[in-house]
């Protein structure tokens, strides 16, 4: 029987990676996504169109409204930082995101009996999240592991992170040979009408990315 397990589906260039290396271990890929409360739904547009491209069992999207306490230039009325990358946690980090969002894939994966969650945190071109580090991985799979009836009956869980030392360009070299477009994905914190700011800390991380690929390719030629 093939395995499966919940993939973190946020229409991003990683979480659209993610899904393509789970694809590729051979798991039998159910995705999810969130209405979350944030200042845009080109996302979800987006991660509709890469499980569809990357073959996913299933997609659900589903809602919970982060937006009720705020707390983030992602879910409130707060700017979106288009001054350069920040140092430290930056405003457009919201409040307990990936723990909440774990929980959800944790219920998704005992509620079907998979034992596997995949999620793109990266500890490299994202620093200053506290939600993408290692430790936070390691420390949700064991509670994970103390909290359901699949492990407390002798199953293991496992949370995988398979982007967490990468850094972007890597990243988008390896989706690239595992069959990604990465022009279906959304990587902008604040797009306006489906066209990414170009300034957020966000598309520049992604930009500099494709470019030190763009120009390794050249001097390849």
């Amino acid at each position: 029987m093939q395995k499966q397990a919940i993939v973190l589906l946020s229409g991003g260039l990683d979480s659209a990676t993610v899904l393509a290396i789970a694809n590729e271990q051979g798991y039998e890929c159910h995705a999810l996504s969130f209405h979350y409360g944030q200042r845009h739904d080109d996302e979800i547009v987006c991660a509709k169109n890469v499980a569809k491209h990357l073959d996913a069992a299933s997609h659900v999207v589903t809602t919970i409204d982060l937006s009720a306490w705020g707390g983030s230039a992602l879910t409130a009325d707060i700017e979106v930082p288009k001054d350069g990358c920040s140092e430290g946690i930056p405003i457009t980090y919201v409040p307990a995101r990936n723990t909440i969002f774990l929980s959800h894939a944790l219920g998704y994966a005992e509620a079907i009996g998979a034992l596997d969650i995949f999620i793109g945190v990266n500890a490299i071109d994202f620093s200053g999240y506290p939600d993408c580090r290692r430790e936070f991985i390691e420390s949700f799979e064991q509670t994970a592991n103390l909290a359901t009836k699949i492990g407390v009956e002798g199953e293991r869980i496992q949370i995988h992170a398979p982007l967490i030392d990468m850094t972007k360009v890597d990243i988008i070299r390896m989706g690239l040979g595992l069959g990604v477009d990465y022009s279906m994905t959304q990587s902008c914190y604040d797009p306006q009408e489906n066209v990414a700011c170009g300034q957020c800390d966000a598309c520049r991380i992604r930009d500099a990315a494709f470019a030190e690929i763009d120009d390794s390719k050249q001097q390849s030629c």
